[in-house]
């Protein structure tokens, strides 16, 4: 049956069948890419966050889809479609969507596992979290290889409280658990830019217009100046189509 898209009343039956076509396929074919829909429809559609925590979290569990782990993840973290937030909690599935191969869970249980300050409710663990965003930058996601990057630009240290970033000489005598390495920081930081990432192929363009942890290059540099800029413009245009989206031409 073909539906008027600008008719209110075929609108909403098209908005009905698509509910009934993810519930058939979720629960009676056993679809996980299906129940995910479902979630997503639940959540968007009808505004119903209890029910689509409860899909998300039975479609990681019993169908082990991990784009449903890292959802069920962010409504754990912040208390969507529960009472409160539990950070514990939701590192678990964050953790078992970066084991189903889902890289954006990767980079939630790194950055949970390794964050520090105020608010902070997770036991820090350097090494299982590095472990966390090198998983998912080898999955590909910018962000996680843009993690790391800034991990090797200055080195984490073992206590926090020790580290300067206004003294430089300083902060040599302290314990690392990770020591500043700008070579590995220069190849986290280009694999990011590659994949698509602005702020880091600044950061490549600014290494190699100073020569840190690649050879100084100012054709490079002005190379990768130039891509952040039109990564830049395309992530402004992006948001400008979005938001114009539902206006109507005239």
């Amino acid at each position: 049956m073909a539906f008027d898209l600008k008719k209110e009343e075929e609108v909403k039956e098209y908005i009905e069948n698509l509910g009934i076509e993810y519930r058939f396929g979720c629960y009676q074919e056993k679809k996980p890419q299906v129940c995910h829909l479902l979630g997503d429809y639940l959540e968007a559609i009808k505004k119903d966050f209890e029910k689509a925590a409860k899909v998300y979290k039975s479609n990681c569990l019993d169908y082990k889809y991990g784009k449903s782990c890292l959802k069920f993840g962010n409504y754990t973290l912040v208390g969507r479609g529960r009472e409160k937030g539990d950070a514990a909690e939701a590192l678990t599935y964050f953790e078992k969507g970066c084991d189903l191969g889902e890289p954006s869970a990767c980079l939630h249980a790194g950055m949970l596992l390794t964050a520090t300050g105020p608010g902070v409710k997770i036991q820090r663990d350097v090494p299982k979290g590095y472990n966390f965003l090198k998983k998912g930058c080898d999955l590909n996601d910018d962000m996680s290889c843009h993690y790391l990057f800034g991990m090797y630009l200055t080195g984490v240290p073992k206590n926090v409280a020790d580290f300067n970033p206004h003294n430089p000489e300083k902060n040599k005598n302290i314990e690392y658990l990770i020591k500043s390495d700008m070579k590995r920081a220069f190849t986290f930081a280009k694999k990011a830019c590659e994949l698509g990432n602005m702020y880091a192929c600044a950061n490549v363009s600014m290494m190699y217009k100073k020569g840190e942890g690649v050879e100084k290059n100012p054709d490079e540099s002005k190379r990768y100046f130039q891509i952040a800029q039109n990564l830049q413009k395309a992530h402004e245009t992006t948001k400008e189509i979005k938001f114009q989206q539902g206006l109507d031409e005239k």
